[in-house]
């Protein structure tokens, strides 16, 4: 019996863990979204919200690296995935590319917020 309900609770586990990946790898910290490695993501003024595209390739890609999305992700909420110049997928948030700071150090770190005038930190 010891063996069917720890399997029964593996299997729970490992449902709601593919249904959490399935969702875009954010969450809300003090106000400012974060990946699941606690840095800060920003959006990019540039980018055209629902265009499906970012602007930012090549060596913006470099300093403002996207938050990468697996092949197979799919949208959830306000949340979709967009398809990069070089193939790749990445996360949007109400259609805009959602991106990290290379210069940021650790998380809550935010020294892109309002660099050059067009990256600002990304909210819920």
């Amino acid at each position: 019996m010891k063996t069917k309900s720890l399997i029964a609770a593996l299997s729970l586990f490992v449902l709601a863990g593919a249904s959490w990946a399935a969702g875009a790898p954010v969450k809300a910290a003090d106000g400012v979204l974060v990946g699941t490695n606690g840095m800060t993501l920003y959006t990019f003024d540039k980018d055209t919200a629902g265009s499906g595209k970012s602007v930012c390739n090549g060596p913006c890609a470099g300093n403002w690296p996207p938050l990468a999305a697996s092949a197979d992700a799919a949208p959830a909420g306000d949340y979709s995935v967009i398809t990069r110049d070089d193939g790749s997928k990445q996360w949007a948030l109400k259609g805009k590319p959602l991106y990290y700071w290379a210069k940021d150090q650790k998380p809550g770190d935010k020294t892109g917020d309002g660099f050059n005038g067009v990256w600002k930190v990304a909210t819920p």
